[in-house]
């Protein structure tokens, strides 16, 4: 299998069933393991999951609000457990260095680190997805972008044209029977006369006509809409913070795709620790309307994002040449106190 889906029955059970439905139509069943439908009857679970977790080329863990929280019956967190197989699923796949991506449903958080037991508090640094019921299909769609470099999708699973069985029009047969003969003198003349009659009444029609006001013939001015921004592709490209640097993960860069008024945004922080120096944030579809489009991430790319809670809010609004970005950062610092936020405008410029 090259997918592995891991999750709790209690916390995300429905749409872990759902997404692997929906990763099934598209990289057929034998590239995706799920314990409920992928392990057969009669075999040991630990091994299987052991087996299939080193066989997969990426992991997922679906996580929600209580994965990280629920107890088993006496009352133990059952994440504390070392014999718990999401945390053994989950370690076995870190300690293999296979790509391990979270999955948030429910409008969950990453766990933070220090909720995590040694074994697996790298997956704090995991840089999450989040799939919402509002936006279930394009959410999972990113997931599906996401895991093509991992795994390819499987020919017998792709739509197929569909012929219907309908009656189908043929042309009317060609007649093979000899053309009719010239038209006999008396038929010819009574042609002729008709043909008279028809010239006569023409003219005077336009005797006629020659008596009344001329009208302004009708021009049609209709014309195809004009292209409005939402239509355009305004936003398209590779756009880069014009202002400094300002602190770790900052907003510099934007990679949009589409051709509106849908839009796959891309943002990138500054991680000075990266081999690359910068970090990916989760991409985000939005829609242009009124000249705007705004979405929320939810980056986990530094251990300071992780322990505020950090939630951004990003609008973006071409102008002119540039695209104006409105950045409001969320920080939940202490779950005791109210959310603190501050907003920053910058200006964007399209790179070449």
């Amino acid at each position: 299998h090259s997918i592995f889906i891991s999750y709790r029955r209690d916390d995300s059970e429905g749409e872990a069933g759902r997404l692997y439905d929906d990763l099934v139509r598209t990289y057929g069943k034998n590239a995706v393991f799920m314990d409920v439908a992928g392990i057969a009857p009669g075999l040991d679970f630990r091994k299987a999951i052991d087996d299939n977790v080193a066989a997969c080329g990426v992991f997922l863990v679906v996580i929600g609000p209580q994965w990280a929280t629920i107890t088993d019956p006496n009352g133990h967190r059952r994440l504390d457990d070392s014999n718990d197989f999401v945390r053994l699923e989950v370690a076995s796949a870190l300690a293999r260095n296979i790509p391990v991506i979270p999955v948030l449903v429910h409008e969950a958080r990453m766990p933070r680190p220090e909720q995590l037991p040694d074994n697996i508090k790298d997956l704090a640094y995991r840089n999450s997805v989040e799939i919402s019921h509002a936006r279930w299909d394009s959410d999972v769609q990113l997931v599906i972008d996401a895991l093509k470099q991992y795994v390819s999708s499987d020919p017998a699973t792709e739509t197929r044209p569909v012929h219907a069985a309908v009656p189908v029009q043929l042309p009317p047969p060609v007649s093979t029977e000899p053309p009719p003969p010239p038209a006999a003198p008396k038929s010819r003349v009574l042609l002729i006369a008709a043909g008279c009659v028809a010239v006569l009444l023409l003219a005077l029609v336009g005797y006629l006509a020659m008596g009344r006001k001329p009208q302004a013939r009708r021009v049609s001015t209709d014309a195809p809409p004009a292209s409005s921004p939402e239509q355009a592709n305004v936003l398209t490209g590779i756009w880069r913070n014009t202002a400094p640097k300002n602190g770790p993960d900052a907003l510099i860069m934007l990679r949009i795709d589409g051709s509106g008024p849908a839009y796959n945004v891309q943002p990138v922080g500054h991680c000075p620790e990266s081999p690359q120096g910068e970090c990916r944030w989760t991409a985000r579809t939005v829609v242009l309307e009124n000249g705007r489009a705004s979405s929320s991430w939810k980056p986990r790319n530094t251990p300071q994002e992780i322990r505020e809670n950090r939630v951004v809010a990003l609008t973006l609004e071409p102008s002119g040449e540039n695209l104006r970005v409105t950045v409001t950062n969320t920080l939940s610092r202490d779950p005791n106190s109210p959310p603190q936020s501050n907003t920053f405008e910058f200006t964007f410029e399209r790179q070449p």
